[in-house]
C-alpha cells in the first residue's frame, strides 16, 4: 500500500465535485441558492447548449466585497455559518461553503460582484486549476454575476456522463421551476441559447401567485386546486400551499412540491403522509399534484444530512407526519358540491386552528371562490351524519328513505314517467317558470341545491340532473357506494373496533427494536382491535384480532405495521385492511345499475351526497358526479359561434 499523502487542492476540490456538481442543472442550483441567500429580488439566468458551454447568473444582491472575492473560490469557506450551534438551526438555503470552489474545479469560472459600500465592481477568475486568483477591477452595478464556462473540460470522465443538450436543459429548467416556486417575491428570469423562456416578476399578492403557478404547472392545475393553510399553535408548524383535487390526478409524481423552510426536500415521512391522505379517494396508479409548504422551528429540522441538501431529517418525525396527514386528510374529506362562503363554520376546541383552504383560481377569469373557514380538532368531523349498521336491511331502508325525504316533486312538476330506463318530468300546464328554473320548481336561486334537482335517469346508470350552472352528471352507483362507505366507517368508529379471541394464539417473529416498540404501545394496538403479548427477545404473541380481519394473513400485518412505526413514526395498515373490507361491502351494498329510482329517490341521494365526505370520488377513486356548464353546453351545439 503506498504512502499516506495530502490531496492537492485541486484533486480534492473536484473529489468535493463529484458530490456536488452532477450536471449543469447542480450548478445552476448552488448558483441561485447563493443569489437568494445574498437578499436577490431579481435573478436572471442564460444558458447555452443545455448549460454545458455556459452559465451565465447575475442578481442584484448584497454582492461580495473586494477582500472577500478570492476567499469565495476556497473550500468550506462561507458567511453563513460561525460556530457548531449554528448548524442546529440553518435558516440559508446554503452553508456547506464548497459550491464555487468545486465548481471552479471542473470549469472556467469568472466572478464579478459589487456591494453597496463599493464604488466599483471587482473580477475573480479560476479555470479549473489551483486556487491563484487575481482580483481585478469591473463594470458592474450591485450584486453579483457568475460565469460558469465548459463544464467538466478538464474531467473527461465526468463530462461523458452528461445526457443531450435537450435533458440537460430540461434538468435545469426543473431546477429554476421549484426555486421560482419556493420564492414568490423574487423574479426570475431564464434564456436558452438566446430564446427568452421565462420572464416572471415578483409575486406578490394571491392573483399574482397563482399565474405564476398557473405558468409554471398549466392551468389546470389552478383551475382544480384548494388552497390550504393550516396551522398547529402548540408545535408550532404550519401548512401551507395548493393541493389538486382527487380527481385532477396525474400517470407520474412529476407535480409534487414540498418545501420546509422554503427548501425543496424529497422526504419519505413527508410522501408516505401525503400517500395516506389520499388513501380512499384516488384512482390506482394514480398521484396527486401539490404545492405545499412546512414551516417549523429550524432546530426541529436537520438539513445538513446530504451533501445537495435534498433530504432533511426531522427530529420529531411522527408528529409532522400526523400534521400532514390530519391536514390532507381533513381538507380532502370536506370538499364538497357546493361549498362556499356562506356556509356555516363548524366549532373546534382544540388549539390546531385551520386558517382555511378554497377552490384555485382559473387562469381565465381568477374568480375568487371561497370555501368555508373552520376550525379542526384533528377528529373527523361528520357534519350530522349518523353511522348505520353495516347490512344489506340497513341499505335498502336508506333506498327508501330517499322517498320520503321529498314525498311531492318540486313545483311545476306533475308527473314523473319512466319509460324505456329513462324518466321525464312534465311541467303544469300555466306554469311560467323561466327555462333555466322551470324543472328546480323554484325560481329563487337561493333554493337550489349545489348539485340541483334530478330531472331524468339514463339506462338506470346516470343520474341527470339542473342547477345553476346547468347540467350535472351523477354516476349514482358510485355515489351511493361513497355514501354507504363513509357512514359504515361512522359507524365502526362510534362502536368500537370489535375483536375475537383466537382459540390458539398465534406466534409472531419480530426483530427485538419491533418488540420494544410493540411492549412500549400497547394502548395503540388495543384500540385497534388487537391484544399482544411479548413473549421473548424476538417474539410477540397475538391473543385477540379484530372481527373484520379474522381471515388476514395478520402475522405480516403486525409485521409492517410495526415497520411503519419505526420509518415513519405511525402506522395505517390495519385501517386501511379495514378500510378495504368496508369498501367492498359498500360496493356490494350501494344501488346497482339498472335499478330504477324515482324522482324523489334521485333528489334525495343528490342531498346525501352534498353531505358526504369526499362524495366526488367513489371508494376506488373514479369521479362520481361531473358539471357541465351552460357555456360548455352551447359550444356543444355551436350556440353564439
Amino acid at each position: 500500500m503506498s504512502k499516506i499523502q495530502l490531496l492537492s487542492p485541486q484533486l480534492a476540490n473536484q473529489i468535493a465535485a463529484g458530490e456536488v456538481v452532477e450536471r449543469p442543472a447542480s450548478v445552476v442550483k448552488e448558483l441561485m441558492e447563493n443569489s437568494l441567500d445574498a437578499g436577490a429580488t431579481r435573478i436572471d439566468l442564460d444558458v447555452e447548449q443545455g448549460g454545458i458551454k455556459l452559465l451565465r447568473l447575475r442578481d442584484d444582491g448584497q454582492g461580495i466585497a473586494r477582500e472577500d472575492l478570492e476567499l469565495s473560490l476556497s473550500r468550506h469557506a462561507t458567511s453563513k455559518i460561525q460556530a457548531l450551534e449554528d448548524l442546529e438551526a440553518v435558516a440559508s438555503l446554503g452553508f456547506r461553503g464548497e459550491a464555487l470552489a468545486s465548481i471552479s474545479s471542473v470549469s472556467r469560472l469568472k466572478l464579478v460582484s459589487r456591494t453597496a459600500e463599493q464604488d466599483s465592481a471587482w473580477e475573480v477568475r479560476a479555470e479549473g486549476r489551483d486556487m491563484a486568483t487575481v482580483v481585478t477591477p469591473a463594470p458592474h452595478g450591485q450584486g453579483t454575476t457568475v460565469e460558469v464556462r465548459d463544464l467538466f473540460f478538464n474531467t473527461p470522465a465526468r463530462r461523458k456522463f452528461l445526457r443531450t443538450e435537450k435533458t440537460e436543459y430540461r434538468h435545469l429548467e426543473e431546477v429554476v421551476r421549484r426555486l421560482a416556486l419556493s420564492r414568490f417575491d423574487v423574479g426570475f428570469q431564464l434564456a436558452h441559447n438566446g430564446k427568452a423562456i421565462y420572464q416572471m416578476r415578483p409575486a406578490n399578492s394571491e392573483l399574482e401567485r397563482e399565474r405564476r403557478l398557473s405558468l409554471l404547472l398549466g392551468s389546470s392545475f389552478i383551475e382544480h386546486a384548494l388552497v390550504l393553510d393550516m396551522q398547529a399553535e402548540a408545535s408550532g408548524l404550519r401548512l401551507f400551499g395548493w393541493v389538486s383535487q382527487p380527481t385532477h390526478s396525474r400517470s407520474q409524481p412529476d407535480q409534487q412540491y414540498f418545501f420546509v423552510n422554503g427548501r425543496i426536500i424529497r422526504d419519505k415521512v413527508v410522501t408516505h403522509a401525503v400517500r395516506q391522505a389520499y388513501q380512499d379517494v384516488l384512482y390506482q396508479g394514480r398521484h396527486p399534484a401539490f404545492v405545499l409548504y412546512l414551516t417549523l422551528d429550524p432546530a426541529l429540522v436537520d438539513v445538513n444530512v446530504h451533501p445537495t441538501k435534498h433530504e432533511v431529517r426531522f427530529r420529531e418525525s411522527r408528529l409532522v407526519h400526523d400534521f400532514i396527514f390530519r391536514s390532507l386528510h381533513r381538507a380532502i374529506a370536506d370538499m364538497r358540491p357546493g361549498d362556499d362562503a356562506s356556509a356555516q363554520a363548524p366549532q373546534g376546541t382544540s388549539q390546531e386552528e385551520v386558517v382555511g383552504f378554497r377552490p384555485g383560481v382559473s387562469q381565465d377569469h381568477y374568480e375568487q371562490r371561497r370555501m368555508p373557514l373552520y376550525q379542526s380538532t384533528y377528529q373527523s368531523n361528520h357534519h350530522g351524519q349518523q353511522g348505520s349498521a353495516l347490512s344489506s336491511a340497513a341499505v335498502r331502508d336508506q333506498i327508501s328513505s330517499y322517498g320520503r325525504l321529498y314525498p311531492e316533486a318540486p313545483r311545476g312538476v306533475t308527473a314523473h314517467m319512466a319509460t324505456g330506463g329513462s324518466s321525464q318530468m312534465v311541467p303544469e300546464k300555466g306554469t311560467h317558470s323561466t327555462p333555466q328554473m322551470a324543472v328546480m320548481g323554484s325560481a329563487d336561486p337561493e333554493r337550489v341545491p349545489p348539485l340541483g334537482f334530478a330531472v331524468a335517469q339514463l339506462h338506470g346508470v346516470y343520474i341527470l340532473a339542473q342547477n345553476e350552472a346547468g347540467l350535472v352528471l351523477v354516476d349514482m352507483h358510485a355515489a351511493h357506494e361513497r355514501i354507504v362507505y363513509e357512514k359504515m366507517k361512522i359507524s365502526l368508529a362510534e362502536d368500537r373496533l370489535r375483536s375475537q379471541p383466537l382459540l390458539v394464539p398465534l406466534s409472531v417473529s419480530v426483530s427485538s427494536r419491533e418488540a420494544d416498540l410493540a411492549e412500549q404501545q400497547p394502548e395503540l394496538f388495543h384500540r385497534l382491535g388487537f391484544e399482544l403479548q411479548r413473549m421473548g427477545d424476538e417474539t410477540l404473541v397475538v391473543r385477540q384480532v379484530p372481527v373484520f380481519l379474522s381471515k388476514a394473513d395478520v402475522a405480516q400485518l403486525i409485521r409492517d405495521v410495526l415497520a411503519d412505526m419505526i420509518v415513519f413514526g405511525e402506522s395505517r395498515r390495519i385501517e386501511q385492511h379495514i378500510d378495504e373490507l368496508l369498501g367492498t361491502m359498500a360496493c356490494h351494498g350501494a344501488v346497482r345499475a339498472n335499478r330504477q329510482l324515482s324522482l324523489a329517490e334521485m333528489n334525495g341521494l343528490l342531498r346525501d351526497m352534498e353531505q358526504t365526505e369526499r362524495s366526488g370520488q367513489c371508494n376506488h377513486g373514479r369521479p362520481t358526479w361531473v358539471q357541465l356548464g351552460m357555456n360548455e353546453l352551447d359550444k356543444l351545439f355551436m350556440r353564439g359561434q
